[in-house]
């Protein structure tokens, strides 16, 4: 299976690249070829005991990624991209701005936290940089944008549980917490929540890095330790918008981008393949991984909800990397603080979706705990992410 056709916007994209337009062509339809080839992607399943089957369990732990298909049904996606559209006309004029498109207030102008991203069209603004502890070792290539194209576009809105209804009723999602628990153990906790932005045309592009920091020299190192990522596609994505990753590479510890970069010839890192999928497929994706995305350069947008969990033992009593939010110890005041978003979570869901049996988190029924979802919870999740749990 090669995938959907994709080549008008492949060949639009590379068209980009000058002198290198027919080698960006061929990586990107090989890549996708051999994406297909491997055999990790079909709907989430579990054994009769709750238990992920082994296929998806050895194929997951091969490549570092799964891409589980029709997670989100129509019903959902409808609330979805009616969500996505409201909270995109609450973003700011422009960087900066106190204000909508409308006149009101713009999202997040009132967190302490940081919001929305910004980024000049089809750049790559953290590659080589200093950003996030300097994991993006090396600069992707920054393209023109078309005349016309604005000084700047939404790249990451971060901490998106407090400002999207519908990205909080999809990480209370039962089957993606059963898969959760069955990675990172029943007492997972929670990580950081984004929506990625790459717009058509106007996308940034994320420079080749590993998510995690903290653990690289743990005596206890082993392929999960950093936890992974939720992709929920709102519209889906392609060779050309979408995540690439060099499949196993979660296994070998931390690697040097700069030197694969050298080995490669370019950019185009060999052995990668590109995340392609579906709106409504959700992916689940190693934190280990070497993985990048290019400049969106094609004809499909791309938006994806993000949130990551970790085992509870890679986060408790753990100085954080100060990524994400500000450098803390992570004690159990602050895990169960930070926790406590998965019960919003169940409630709110439970609340869109009554005839769904709802996820049972046990550590709140370990302790008691009880969560409801009203206007007073909405309220108090002003910048929960500054919490977050970053290793």
């Amino acid at each position: 299976m090669a995938g959907p056709d994709y080549t008008k916007s492949i060949k639009a994209c590379a068209a980009h690249y000058g002198d290198e337009a027919q080698a960006v062509e061929t990586y990107m339809l090989e890549g996708q070829a051999r994406a297909f080839s491997l055999g990790n992607r079909g709907p989430i399943r579990f054994n009769d005991d709750g238990s992920l089957p082994p296929d998806i369990v050895k194929a997951y732990s091969k490549y570092g990624f799964y891409v589980f298909e029709n997670v989100i049904d129509a019903r959902e996606m409808a609330d979805i991209h009616a969500d996505m559209e409201e909270v995109r006309s609450r973003f700011p004029t422009e960087p900066g701005s106190p204000v909508d498109r409308h006149g009101r207030p713009a999202l997040g102008v009132d967190c302490k936290g940081v919001g929305l991203m910004w980024s000049a069209p089809l750049s790559d603004p953290m590659g080589g940089t200093s950003v996030a502890n300097g994991r993006h070792q090396v600069k992707l290539k920054d393209l023109q944008a078309a005349e016309g194209a604005p000084a700047k576009a939404p790249f990451i809105l971060v901490g998106s549980l407090q400002f999207s209804d519908a990205a909080l009723r999809l990480y209370g999602h039962p089957q993606l917490l059963r898969v959760a628990a069955e990675v990172n153990g029943e007492d997972f906790t929670p990580f950081n929540e984004v929506l990625f932005i790459k717009d058509a045309g106007l996308g940034a592009a994320v420079s080749w890095h590993q998510d995690g920091d903290t653990h690289w020299n743990n005596p206890d190192f082993d392929e999960n330790i950093h936890g992974f990522n939720f992709m929920a596609q709102v519209y889906g994505s392609t060779p050309v918008n979408g995540v690439w990753v060099v499949p196993g590479t979660h296994k070998m510890g931390k690697m040097d981008i700069t030197a694969m970069v050298a080995e490669s010839g370019s950019e185009r890192l060999k052995d990668a393949v590109p995340i392609v999928c579906e709106a409504g497929d959700v992916v689940i994706c190693n934190r280990q991984l070497v993985h990048g995305s290019f400049a969106n350069a094609g004809f499909e947008p791309r938006l994806t909800i993000n949130f990551g969990f970790h085992r509870r033992s890679s986060v408790f009593n753990v100085e954080g990397a100060g990524i994400h939010s500000p450098v803390a110890v992570y004690d159990d005041d602050i895990i169960k603080e930070r926790s406590r978003v998965i019960g919003l979570a169940i409630d709110a869901r439970k609340r869109q979706y009554p005839d769904e049996q709802p996820y049972r988190y046990r550590p709140f029924e370990a302790s008691g705990e009880t969560y409801v979802w009203d206007a007073a919870a909405k309220a108090g999740l002003r910048d929960y992410n500054m919490l977050d749990l970053s290793i």
